[in-house]
């Protein structure tokens, strides 16, 4: 048996950091007229975290091996953006932009794949993480789109992509990282499910 503290660990994580995303995103939403610099910096610190946060629960290993399946690659990804955007943080907000767009659209396409591979598992709020993630799409769609609309229209396009990546990643969290108490060892099937 193996423990299950990394994947407590890596979902609490998890959940923290996209609730924190939200908070961002409806702070931008309602402040949109905040500083470029002040914008950047956090945004790039929340990607750091949000990206090592990834990278974690990657690496956990949870029970169905949904939620953190692209973790990897999208941990690095946000990483790399993150410290970008804090070496730069006002020239970088256009390019922040179609970046952040271009991972929220990719974020919510594999998300969609872990909807549907949910689905399979016979997780009933399957369709929750569907609904996010096209939500998400739409949403990174229109960020990639609308780089250069003004620093207010920045602002707030850039909060409500926030938002919708925090609750894209809390909807996986909540209902497709499962956690069995005396989870075996990989291909061994668990006894009791929580």
């Amino acid at each position: 048996m193996r423990s299950v503290k990394w994947i407590r660990a890596a979902k609490a994580c998890y959940i923290a950091l996209s609730v924190a995303f939200c908070a961002l995103g409806l702070m931008l939403i309602l402040r949109p007229d905040m500083s470029a610099r002040l914008i950047g910096s956090v945004v790039g610190a929340a990607l750091i975290a949000f990206g090592i946060v990834k990278l974690a629960g990657y690496f956990s290993k949870d029970l169905y091996r949904l939620a953190f399946q692209f973790d990897l690659a999208f941990g690095s990804l946000l990483v790399a953006i993150g410290a970008l955007i804090l070496i730069r943080p006002v020239t970088a907000m256009n390019v922040l932009c179609v970046a952040l767009g271009i991972e929220i659209i990719a974020d919510g396409l594999f998300k969609a794949q872990t909807a549907l591979d949910a689905r399979r598992f016979g997780l009933e709020r399957w369709w929750l993480i569907l609904l996010a993630a096209l939500a998400a799409v739409g949403i990174g769609a229109a960020l990639t789109l609308m780089p250069g609309q003004g620093a207010e229209a920045l602002g707030a396009l850039l909060g409500v992509s926030l938002l919708a990546e925090g609750a894209l990643n809390l909807c996986v969290a909540l209902c497709a990282v499962k956690i069995v108490d005396n989870q075996m060892a990989d291909g061994a099937a668990p006894r009791f499910i929580q």
